[in-house]
């Protein structure tokens, strides 16, 4: 993995930063809004559907440019269509790694 934003995104994982999973996304939604969202690229019509309104409304920031796999490498899993980042910090360099491409 030697994306920094994946790389990045690694690192809010192992410091528990992140909520990954679509259950545990729509829950976490639920009670609090969160800086940053991940949804991959190649994840179900439904979901991306979903996330894209509600993180309009909510105003979260959303990037869309990584797979199923990419994301669940990412934060130690087999696949993942979202990844919530619940830090702003991380957020921020995150979103600073993406616009220094």
């Amino acid at each position: 993995m030697s994306d920094k934003i994946l790389n990045l995104l690694g690192l809010a994982c192992r410091a528990g930063k992140t909520v990954c999973g679509d259950g545990a996304a729509q829950k976490t939604l639920k009670k609090k809004s969160v800086p940053l969202l991940f949804l991959a690229a190649d994840g179900g019509n439904d979901n991306v559907t979903k996330y894209r309104r509600l993180a309009e409304r909510k105003g979260i920031v959303i990037i869309d440019t990584y797979t199923k796999d990419e994301l669940g490498s990412a934060v130690g899993k087999a696949q993942n269509v979202i990844v919530l980042v619940d830090d702003k910090g991380f957020a921020a360099a995150i979103e600073k790694a993406k616009r220094d491409i």
